[in-house]
């Protein structure tokens, strides 16, 4: 314990004196050009002569600033009469420790795959790619996410941690004593898909991905787009619902959460879709049921070894099998313990979009497969 303390001190202090150096006497703009940002509802982009500043709103109390960063190249010197409350980025970084398969996955296609010096909750990150750094030395395991290793993490000197933020959360406890900015990913709580993937811009800008970001989220968004104008050709709307009851809870996208907003999208009735919460809202069976019992299709996501069977589903709870959907073999399942879901669809909703129009709209003729999803047997 003592030499984690000499550690976080040591650190503490070098990377005071690497935000004090080269400060210069250039003075922060007035005024700065908004980046055209077209879906996301949580972030804003502005860019200044020099640097760039992102401000992510709180999307709990949407009248409050979650977080703001400026963001500056490494080799330039700090611009007077930055915003006080403003965490400094030097970009790109080089030394990142991502807490989420998701962010990882993203990077991989950024082709910034390199910057990943640390990652959390190893186990849950399925990239071979990273595996591989992890064995070979070149990325560092750091632990659980909750209670990360903090003397690994001082020892890494990372530039930066990218992490998701929590409603009521008490802070993110020992990491916050490092003194490295910490990047809150609040892209989950996006309300629409193209507005999470839409995130992937501010991603690039910090590790000078500007380029590849941008270009991936132009083919998202064009296929997406066209996607929802053959859905909206369908003849009918399938009422649909999703997920699975865990212990006496049910979680259900909220309905303006962006698996609530995709399915309006995909033209489906989702059954919840007047709710008005933009994450997972915790439901008993019986209000699942009095809501979802007749409804035409269910999908749910699962982690088995083995796909799970229609007998399965009732052996985990016997009130499965009153559900309409079950009854007239409409259910299908995401087994992530063999498909990269939670790694792709954030940052690629066309291709849950895809997915959903097949199961939804089979007469509109073949989209190549379902990427994700497979129907019980």
């Amino acid at each position: 314990m003592n030499r984690v303390r000499c550690l976080l001190a040591a650190t503490v202090l070098l990377l005071l004196t690497a935000c004090g150096g080269g400060s210069g006497t250039r003075t922060a703009l007035s005024q700065g050009q908004d980046f055209d940002l077209r879906y996301a509802e949580n972030l804003r982009l502005t860019d200044y002569d020099g640097y760039s500043v992102a401000a992510v709103r709180n999307p709990w109390d949407t009248l409050k600033t979650l977080h703001t960063y400026v963001l500056i190249d490494a080799d330039l010197p700090l611009p007077q009469g930055l915003p006080a409350e403003a965490t400094i980025v030097r970009t790109p970084l080089k030394q990142a420790v991502v807490y989420s398969s998701v962010h990882c996955s993203l990077l991989e296609q950024l082709h910034a795959l390199q910057a990943i010096a640390g990652v959390c909750d190893l186990n849950y990150i399925k990239l071979q790619s990273i595996h591989d750094g992890c064995s070979e030395g070149r990325i560092t395991d750091c632990g659980n996410g909750m209670e990360p290793d903090m003397e690994r993490l001082i020892e890494l000197h990372p530039d930066a941690l990218l992490l998701s933020p929590f409603e009521n959360s008490a802070g993110y406890g020992s990491v916050e004593k490092l003194g490295v900015p910490l990047i809150e990913c609040a892209d989950y709580m996006e309300t629409s898909a193209l507005g999470r993937a839409e995130w992937m811009l501010f991603y690039g800008r910090l590790f000078h991905r500007e380029a590849e970001a941008d270009s991936l989220f132009r083919v998202v968004e064009t296929r997406y787009l066209q996607l929802c104008e053959l859905a909206a050709q369908a003849p009918s709307a399938p009422s649909i619902f999703c997920e699975l009851r865990y212990g006496s809870t049910w979680y259900v996208p909220g309905g303006r959460s962006t698996t609530g907003r995709l399915l309006g999208d995909a033209h489906a009735q989702y059954v919840f879709a007047d709710d008005g919460h933009s994450g997972s809202v915790p439901l008993s069976f019986e209000a699942v049921f009095d809501a979802a019992g007749e409804a035409e299709v269910w999908t749910f996501k699962y982690h088995r070894a083995a796909d799970m069977t229609y007998a399965d589903l009732s052996r985990d709870y016997a009130g499965y099998a009153a559900f309409k959907a079950y009854r007239s073999r409409k259910v299908y399942g995401c087994n992530t313990a063999k498909v990269a879901y939670y790694e792709e669809a954030p940052f690629r909703p066309d291709y849950l979009m895809s997915d959903y129009i097949q199961i939804l709209h089979p007469e509109l003729g073949d989209l190549g497969g379902l990427r994700y999803f497979s129907a019980l047997r």
